[in-house]
């Protein structure tokens, strides 16, 4: 039987949706259940990764180290993963205080074409001896050879495994094929994807990439997530048991863990909105809709 490794960013991705503003008892009670659960990867911090809490991003009512305290002391059997981008975070200021602080699973992102800022960040995360990934954001601006170039400089990098992120739910079913065969035939580490749901496509892109040779899926709680949200980690994980794959997930633990989720942790459970569809048309990141939603009103 095939393995699929599911991170879930609700933790990380979710507090975009929320503004940053997760609190103590919210990550707490997420991270129990989800260990419950057997996820295997739970990322936590600010929706854009370590360092980002800011007034142009929006401040966490959290700060990095806290969270990541508070993850640690509920985490037993799943792993602790956190988010970087380079130019937002460091390597001695914040990213070997998080692993000081037990993460076990470093993702490091950059624009789809310039992965060459990844290199520190991932081979510092290697030399520490954790999982190190890198990401690819916007993944719909770069054609597949384009994407292979740039997954290759990750993978001399170190990163174990590399993930293209549609993070503006732009791409359909057949753009996500195209790009992931060929990274999937042209790297000799895994490959990945994380959807986003701007046009409802977030639970058939991920699975047109499982089936176009991804072995990384990302999946949050109810969808929650940046904009429209992500692709729903409890339908993810039911479908691909139906297709025969294997997650290490315990699927009527995992509907658990989602009534969590949207009783405790979401404001609002996400849908697709006007904005996200026209975002997802457009091919725009949708990380500040609320804001363009409320200034809207008032013109």
């Amino acid at each position: 039987m095939k393995h699929v490794l599911i991170s879930d960013p609700t933790l990380r991705d979710g507090n975009h949706a929320v503004m940053h503003q997760l609190n103590p008892a919210q990550i707490a009670a997420y991270c129990r259940a989800a260990d419950a659960a057997g996820i295997p990867i739970v990322e936590v911090g600010h929706g854009n990764g370590l360092a980002a809490s800011s007034l142009q991003l929006g401040l966490s009512l959290v700060p990095d180290a806290e969270m990541l305290r508070i993850a640690r002391e509920n985490l037993t059997r799943s792993q602790l993963g956190v988010f970087i981008i380079p130019g937002f975070g460091t390597i001695k200021r914040d990213l070997a205080p998080a692993i000081d602080l037990g993460a076990d699973a470093v993702r490091v992102g950059s624009h789809c074409t310039e992965a060459d800022t990844t290199a520190r960040h991932l081979a510092y995360a290697r030399e520490r001896g954790k999982r190190a990934y890198g990401n690819l954001m916007m993944s719909h601006m770069a054609e597949p050879a384009t994407l292979l170039a740039e997954c290759r400089k990750m993978q001399s990098y170190g990163a174990e495994g590399v993930v293209l992120m549609d993070s503006a739910g732009a791409l359909l079913p057949g753009d996500v094929a195209r790009r992931i065969e060929v990274l999937a035939g042209g790297l000799e580490i895994p490959v990945g994807f994380h959807a986003h749901t701007n046009l409802g496509m977030a639970i058939a892109t991920s699975i047109a990439a499982v089936d176009a040779g991804a072995r990384i899926l990302d999946g949050t709680a109810r969808g929650f997530g940046a904009g429209a949200g992500n692709a729903q980690l409890e339908v993810l994980v039911a479908v691909l048991q139906k297709m025969g794959y294997e997650t290490n997930i315990d699927l009527y633990r995992v509907l658990e863990l989602s009534d969590l989720a949207e009783k405790q942790v979401m404001e609002v459970v996400p849908i697709v909105r006007p904005t996200s569809i026209v975002s997802g048309m457009a091919g725009v990141v949708s990380t500040f809709a609320k804001h363009v939603e409320r200034i809207s009103q008032q013109y």
